[in-house]
């Protein structure tokens, strides 16, 4: 058992290095915010942002990354972050916020509810997660998808609030202020 956990965590190492690499293009760079996920690219000739601007956006998902990869809607999250950090905004003035539905809902699992579900791996999003969770980012798991799949709040990795659907999530957000990306 032990011999297959570590292979599984090596697997996801070198997945994960792969996988940042194959995101990174010529004139992307990580950070100022999620140093491992989230390439952007500064952009000359940019329209600048305002001083004082501030954001609240919400993204949805619902297709799961599979165990081969992170979920493309976390990356993108991330993205955001990374490329207004490079354009000088404050981590302090973006509010983000996750709502988690469908097969997405594997995305969130703890690495032990994620093994059970598939055998044996571990979760290839917990460490975006983890870091975008310290940057701040909301996560929140639709509570109708979660009993349709039978997953518990002991199932869910730290920091993930449960509503009672992604629909009350979005609806909610929305009164907060909260954007939708569409991407």
């Amino acid at each position: 058992m032990l011999r297959l956990v570590i292979l599984s965590l090596i697997t996801t190492m070198i997945f994960t290095a792969v996988s940042v690499n194959a995101q990174m293009r010529e004139g992307f760079s990580l950070g100022p915010y999620i140093t491992g996920f989230g390439p952007a690219a500064k952009v000359p000739g940019a329209e600048p942002l305002a001083e004082d601007v501030s954001f609240r956006v919400r993204w949805d998902t619902a297709n799961s990354g599979g165990q081969s990869g992170t979920n493309t809607t976390l990356t993108s999250a991330a993205r955001f972050l990374n490329m207004h950090g490079q354009a000088g905004v404050p981590l302090g003035r973006m509010q983000l916020a996750v709502v988690v539905h469908g097969s997405a809902v594997d995305d969130i699992l703890t690495d032990r509810a994620y093994a059970a579900r598939h055998a044996g791996a571990t979760n290839p999003n917990a460490d975006l997660i983890s870091a975008l969770n310290e940057a701040g980012v909301r996560f929140i798991l639709c509570g109708q998808s979660a009993a349709a799949r039978g997953v518990d709040a002991a199932d869910v990795l730290d920091g993930v609030e449960i509503a009672l659907s992604a629909m009350t999530a979005h609806a909610v957000l929305a009164q907060e202020g909260y954007s939708l990306n569409p991407f």
